[in-house]
């Protein structure tokens, strides 16, 4: 079963048509509805709570009361919405599982309100809007019949774990979130709100798709599985460019660069136990009578490898690395949202072997910071995302100075999630968290330190005295995905766009640099040249050559969101000149192009680069869509 529980003011509805052949039978009165100051709960009864569906009952109950008390509502508004799911229950079965649910609320002494089942319903609802107001759960019987491939205990314990949760600030005063005055941080309310209720799912099209449409960078792949994409030459330019740009970063910080497989053994020992702890869905894959998982992240290859490393003191902290092309999750279909979430995705991968936690945490905070650089270079400064720190209590009260140290080095307060006790691998984990047009947030860059998998897969290391002691490892993307980089600097040029400021990419992401736009063919020649010298340059430029009027030609490369337009005509052919016009400032300048290069390569500096890819001249360009 799923359930998204929303604090509301009110939610009332109204019957339209029939849904099913068959619906529940109800009176004119029970066609329209309406509770206030009420816990709405929408729920799918699903395929798997056919095997249990009284268990199911009972742990519905028993979160729907926890949520009741958490916001202190007394009435219980229980709405059919299959729309949660896409693996529904007999309509029989899902009836009696909403009716049993309802009488046991009323038992508890709720005021309760069923919405009809099996009808097209008209509803308005109206979201208090605090940070515990918004909710889901996920119900799974004990008795659910699930292969040994497919069943997650890290899942399943995730969906158990209790978090308590907070607000730190820069100051170190540890606030919790329903307590927290987010006035001047809406944004961190916007994250806090998406953390807590854990609804992933999007309900509609992120602003960002219909951008990497429209610039046809990226496109969805139908001969493939959903969440695998297709990558057009404009696209592909910026996804290197992020590849290469994140990897230099790491290799420069002292990280040295492998290559491990995407297939691993399911009945591999450490392997095996390490699944159980990482909360992902995977992809199975069969070879002959074996079967086989994709990898999620690098860890697999990069630990079999330290396993087998003779390593000393000396030479930590040792820092691994590897761009994996592609890592996979198996995420849940309604999840899936353009770039934000996929199943086959590109992850730098950092894993540090550190003697002690005092030297894990000494990496942690200079990980910390690449991260913050890293995402600067991107265009993404620490008023573009929020940050999340999770560890657990104990964590805290030996190491409080510390953790709030990294508050102060973002300089904004941070959301922290606490546990009692530990479940996962890890003792202290942080994220930056980029929060949408939709006001959803997906995670970039994070550092986690891991205590038990140095353990697990037998890694070691030589103490001073010779002797081998287990290190302990941390984990670091200092960039997340790149394809949610991708997202993430499109979700935020669509923000601008929607204030009224020019959308524009980071001129060393940008695919075309300068387009040079000839005001007739008796310029062609010189418009050439320009050109020329601009690749020559190492910059990427292109020519409209189409028949085009110039006034279309310019409105073409301000869609297209190109930096510098030059447009050459006798004028400047007769005086070797350049007029530009940058997107940046909207000024329109004459000046030599020696000058206009130079001022490119000044902002270009220190990034990598990649030739044009596609054509110098847009008559010989195809069309990707449409």
């Amino acid at each position: 079963m799923r359930m998204l529980l929303i604090h509301s003011d009110y939610l009332e509805y109204e019957v339209k048509d029939k849904a099913l052949k068959n619906p529940e039978p109800i009176s004119e009165e029970q066609k329209k509805g309406r509770l206030e100051e009420v816990l709405a709960v929408f729920m799918s009864v699903e395929k798997a709570d056919e095997t249990n569906p009284d268990e199911v009952v009972e742990k519905a109950v028993v979160e729907i009361k926890d949520v009741a008390s958490q916001v202190k509502a007394g009435r219980i508004f229980v709405y059919p919405f299959a729309h949660l799911s896409s693996e529904l229950a007999k309509p029989d079965v899902a009836l009696k599982v909403l009716q049993r649910i309802e009488e046991r609320l009323m038992e508890e002494g709720f005021e309760v309100k069923r919405a009809p089942f099996g009808y097209y319903k008209a509803f308005r609802l109206s979201c208090k809007g605090h940070p515990l107001a918004e909710l889901s759960r996920t119900i799974v019987p004990s008795g659910e019949a699930v292969s040994k491939e497919e069943r997650n205990i890290a899942l399943e314990k995730e969906e158990e774990l209790k978090s308590y949760w907070y607000v730190l600030t820069p100051e170190g005063e540890l606030i919790e979130v329903e307590k927290f005055d987010f006035t001047g941080h809406e944004n961190l309310r916007k994250f806090a709100n998406y953390e807590i209720s854990k609804n992933r799912i999007a309900d509609r099209e992120p602003p960002h798709v219909r951008l990497m449409l429209e610039h046809e960078l990226v496109d969805y792949e139908p001969g493939s599985d959903g969440g695998n994409l297709r990558y057009y030459p404009k696209g592909r330019l910026i996804k290197g460019l992020l590849e290469q740009y994140v990897t230099e970063k790491v290799i420069e910080y002292g990280a040295m660069e492998v290559e491990t497989p995407i297939m691993y053994d399911f009945e591999h020992p450490a392997l095996e136990k390490y699944l159980n702890r990482f909360p992902a869905r995977q992809y199975v894959v069969k070879s002959g009578d074996k079967k086989f998982f994709l990898r999620f992240a690098a860890c697999f290859g990069q630990f079999l490898i330290k396993k087998d490393a003779t390593i000393s003191y000396r030479n930590l902290p040792l820092r691994m690395y590897e761009l994996t092309r592609y890592s996979f999750r198996r995420e849940k279909s309604g999840e899936l949202s353009g770039l934000r979430r996929l199943r086959a995705f590109t992850m730098p991968d950092m894993h540090t072997v550190a003697k002690d936690l005092k030297q894990a945490m000494d990496e942690f905070k200079k990980q910390y910071k690449l991260s913050m650089e890293v995402l600067r270079g991107v265009g993404l400064t620490p008023d573009d995302y929020e940050v999340a720190i999770r560890f657990t209590e104990d964590f805290w009260k030996e190491n409080r100075d510390f953790v709030v140290e990294l508050a102060r080095i973002i300089g904004k307060p941070v959301l922290i999630e606490m546990w009692k006790q530990r479940f996962f691998y890890f003792i202290l984990k942080f994220e930056f968290n980029f929060v949408d047009n939709l006001d959803k947030a997906a995670a970039l860059s994070t550092v986690q330190i891991d205590v038990e998998n140095a353990e697990r897969f037998g890694i070691t290391y030589y103490n001073e005295e010779g002797k081998e002691e287990h290190p302990l490892i941390l984990h670091c993307s200092p960039s997340g995905a790149i394809e949610r980089v991708m997202y993430a600097i499109l979700e935020k040029q669509a923000k601008l766009q929607a204030r009224g400021t020019k959308p524009a990419f980071p001129l060393w992401l940008s695919p075309i640099q300068v387009r040079v736009i000839p005001v007739s063919e008796e310029v062609m020649d010189y418009a050439l040249y320009v050109a020329g010298k601009l690749e020559g340059a190492k910059i990427r430029v292109d020519v409209d050559d189409t028949g085009d009027r110039l006034n279309k030609k310019i409105r073409k490369a301000e869609k297209e969101w190109i930096p510098y337009v030059i447009v050459v005509g006798r004028n400047e052919k007769e005086q070797g000149t350049v007029t530009v016009r940058r997107r940046s400032d909207g000024r329109q300048v004459e000046m030599q192009l020696e000058d206009l290069i130079k001022e490119i390569k000044g902002q270009v500096e220190g990034f990598p680069y990649r030739p044009r890819p596609l054509p110098l001249l847009l008559s010989r360009r195809p069309k990707f869509r449409g």
